[in-house]
């Protein structure tokens, strides 16, 4: 009885400080919630900074640096927000998710959620339970995250830098399997309300492999958005096609089957980029996930260009380079897709209304 009243009690508490520990809270919400952090710096970062390095206005790239500079508090801010963090809780976790993206090196988008997660909850039990709050939250919430950060990011980060030279060691070694199975497994990740863009900075994913990412990444936004254009018209053509194919998760929880002809697409772009065109993605990592999101993709995989042809890696930038970014990127994904998806309707494996978003 005792022990069961000690159990209640726990639970009781856990309820009034806000944390709940479950696979929604910290899989989805946080998770989700962590790619809007990387969004909001990292990548717009990108952007940015592309565009700034391309005009050579130093200015631009300033500011894109600044904001890639911000990546860890970010995502950080974003994790705690997910987590209905109190605000001094909340604000300290800027310091840990700058420390926790710092020692994860290659990791470091990895190592700040599973950091960022650790020190938010800590912080919620110990708030507002002294009368000198101002002091025990934001001592305990950076403590507890800064010790754990130094404890276990590099390891975090080694770890994710090893997988990631599997994969593309593995994709140097075997450009058509796994072409494919890089490509569907990214592009599916792009789709689930997790973010590819932070699995593949994670992992960092360039090369072959980060070329096969991009292609599974664009088979599906640009898919979902051709595919489904006769029921969302030109407005769900640019959200999904240069917002995200995430859009239609609702849908696809509805019906399955809906995501199979895009899935098909990756399978088969993933092995052209790897095999035929040889398209790497030489730029950020974290631009692989990205697919036509904002276009990161595409100038991630230019930039790329770029810099290699800069490094002497490569003679100059080909119409072939060109025509094989277009074919993967645009022309094949929309085109493989729709027709995937026409005998799927025809059979009603994808009715009426299946793709409608709320747009």
């Amino acid at each position: 009885m005792g022990k069961s009243n000690s159990s209640s009690a726990f639970a009781a508490f856990l309820k009034r400080k806000g944390v709940e520990l479950s696979a929604k809270r910290y899989g989805i919400d946080a998770l989700g919630a962590m790619a809007q952090g990387l969004f909001a710096s990292l990548l717009i970062g990108t952007i940015i900074g592309t565009v700034g390095d391309q005009l050579g206005v130093k200015a631009i790239s300033d500011i894109g640096a600044f904001a890639k500079s911000a990546t860890g508090p970010a995502m950080a801010a974003a994790i705690g927000y997910a987590l209905s963090c109190p605000p001094l809780v909340l604000l300290s976790l800027i310091a840990v998710g700058q420390a926790a993206n710092a020692l994860g090196g290659a990791g470091g988008p990895l190592a700040v959620y599973i950091v960022v997660i650790v020190a938010a909850e800590c912080g919620k039990l110990v708030f507002k339970e002294t009368k000198v709050d101002i002091i025990v939250t934001p001592l305990v919430t950076i403590g507890v995250g800064v010790l754990f950060a130094m404890g276990c990011a590099p390891a975090i980060g080694a770890a994710a830098s090893s997988v990631g030279e599997a994969i593309m060691w593995a994709t140097n070694l075997q450009p058509l399997a796994m072409g494919i199975l890089v490509s569907v497994l990214v592009g599916i990740a792009l789709t689930l309300p997790i973010s590819s863009a932070a699995i593949c900075a994670a992992l960092s994913l360039t090369g072959l492999a980060g070329g096969a990412a991009v292609a599974g990444c664009c088979a599906q936004m640009v898919g979902f958005a051709v595919m489904s254009f006769k029921e969302n018209r030109w407005g769900g053509l640019f959200a999904q096609g240069i917002g995200t194919s995430m859009l239609q998760m609702g849908n696809i929880v509805k019906n399955p089957k809906i995501w199979i002809p895009p899935t098909l697409c990756a399978a088969i772009t993933g092995p052209l980029a790897t095999c035929v065109f040889k398209m790497e993605m030489n730029g950020a990592a974290v631009a692989s996930g990205m697919g036509t999101c904002g276009l990161v993709g595409q100038i991630g995989v230019y930039t790329g260009w770029v810099n290699d042809v800069a490094a002497g890696l490569k003679s100059g930038i080909t119409a072939f380079d060109w025509a094989g970014l277009i074919l993967i990127c645009f022309a094949l994904p929309a085109s493989l897709t729709f027709l995937f998806s026409i005998p799927f309707r025809k059979i009603g494996w994808i009715k009426e209304n299946d793709l409608k978003l709320d747009l």
